[in-house]
């Protein structure tokens, strides 16, 4: 049969769309590989990636810090109270010409010089307390960044396996086109076809070529965000992971351990623990403040050639009459900001439960979109079949075929959607309830904790203990 021009061109144009197509899939097949392949292929696994996160990432490790810096304020506030003991030592060597004649005279001392506050009406001991809430805030600020850091890790890695699944799919989608793209050529060129079902099957190609290399730009956008938390690229990653009990089973639990176990809720409650030692020693001010002061000199006291020694212990009392109104405002102030924040507790609180009902909806809905999902993959699948069966008797059109495809591909996008989307939100309800910790989840790393920095800051005698004596 001899194919006319017009015909001839036409299908060379498509062929050449079909060579651009496996082009593309070539190229993108080696960008979806990363999720699974890295620089080697041991599979790794959520708690594995989760692990990594944890022991690298700088967001923990600036956190920790910040817990250690505030400890020292415990320390330095503590020092109020205590003695503060110095040694000096002088030499000085005088002279002088009176009348033709010249005098000169030298003199060495050396002295220890005392000084405690006795009494100053508690204002010391408000402050140590306030260090402390402080410092425990600080210590809730980094569970909250733990929480965050291994959110976000378990966020990218659905998500890379999310956008791998679905380039996969893509990739099925585009040549399955292809072969309806040859099929609409091949009953043309024989005349069983027409050029529109052949420009449908086109259509469809090209709009599936452009979902694929989308999911391929979605697909280095994850992969570069697991990068970030996980701090390596995904190796052969897989869907799933062990919570060994860690979820709540209703929502009122879900509620009843967020109360007591959110870094939020706990840091709040500790920022009021704060204002209201702040306030305390504010009020404070306004009383007395009794210094013992203590000083002894030896050898050349007393100047000249004699030696000896010399010293005094006094008492100081000190009351305040009038600052200019700097005190009055400092109460004010305190007072002020111990009102704040109850109030930040409180919305601390209710933003927590919030968030709590979200992620417990969330999972619920996750749960029912899976399983509409897999009821629709089945019944569009059986369409799909029959739909082909149909149009091979002449009882349906490409068009038919084509639609039945998209369907199918559609509800298995919604399905790999929800699955990942299940697990997210099952993270996220354990971050919502102050669980999501490598402790609660059991991950093979060593825990980053300042209580022992806490501790040893508290012990009075470090400065002494930290002094070369031998």
């Amino acid at each position: 049969m001899v194919v006319p021009q017009a015909r001839r061109t036409y299908c060379n144009n498509i062929g050449g769309v079909v060579m651009r197509v496996r082009r593309i899939m070539r190229a993108g097949a080696a960008v979806a590989a990363l999720a699974f392949f890295g620089s080697t292929a041991q599979a790794e696994s959520l708690r594995d990636a989760l692990a990594s996160a944890y022991a690298s990432n700088p967001n923990i490790a600036a956190a920790l810090i910040s817990v250690k810096t505030s400890a020292e304020d415990i320390a330095i506030r503590r020092s109020g109270k205590l003695p503060s003991i110095s040694a000096t030592a002088d030499y000085a060597y005088n002279w002088s010409v009176v009348g033709g004649s010249a005098t000169d005279s030298q003199t060495f001392n050396i002295g220890l010089t005392y000084r405690q506050t006795l009494f100053d009406n508690l204002r010391t001991d408000a402050q140590v307390e306030q260090a402390r809430a402080f410092t425990v805030v600080a210590a809730q600020s980094l569970r909250n960044a733990e929480q965050n850091v291994l959110l976000s890790a378990a966020n990218a890695y659905f998500n890379v396996m999310r956008d791998t699944q679905l380039v996969e799919l893509r990739a099925e989608n585009v040549t399955f086109f292809q072969a309806q793209v040859k099929s609409a050529k091949d009953r043309l060129n024989i005349g069983e076809g027409t050029r529109i079902e052949v420009s449908q099957a086109e259509a469809r190609l090209a709009s599936s070529v452009a979902a694929y290399r989308n999911g391929i730009a979605s697909l280095q956008v994850s992969q570069a965000s697991y990068q970030r938390w996980v701090g390596h690229a995904p190796q052969n990653l897989s869907m799933g992971f062990d919570f060994s009990g860690a979820l709540p089973n209703s929502l009122s639990q879900a509620l009843s351990l967020a109360d007591t176990q959110h870094p939020a809720i706990l840091s709040a409650l500790a920022q009021v623990r704060a204002s209201q030692a702040g306030a305390e020693a504010a009020r404070a001010a306004f009383g007395p403040t009794l210094d013992l002061i203590g000083t002894i000199c030896a050898v050349q006291c007393f100047g000249g050639p004699t030696t000896g020694m010399n010293g005094s212990i006094r008492l100081t009392l000190s009351i305040p009459l009038y600052s200019g109104g700097a005190m009055g405002a400092s109460l004010r102030q305190a007072n002020l900001n111990q009102i704040k924040s109850e109030l930040d507790a409180l919305v601390a609180r209710d933003q927590v439960r919030e968030s709590v009902v979200s992620a417990w909806n969330g999972l619920e809905n996750s749960n029912a979109q899976i399983t509409s999902a897999q009821s629709s993959v089945r019944a569009s699948e059986q369409v799909l079949a029959g739909v082909i069966e149909e149009r091979n008797v002449g009882q349906s059109t490409t068009l038919d075929v084509l639609d039945a495809r998209s369907a199918l591909t559609s509800v298995r996008e919604q399905l790999i959607s929800a699955q990942a989307s299940k697990l997210v939100s099952a993270f996220s309800l354990l971050s919502s309830v102050g669980r999501l910790s490598a402790v609660d989840l059991g991950l093979p790393v060593q825990i980053r904790s300042a209580q022992g920095y806490v501790e040893s800051v508290e012990d009075v005698w470090a400065d002494l203990r930290s002094l070369p004596l031998d």
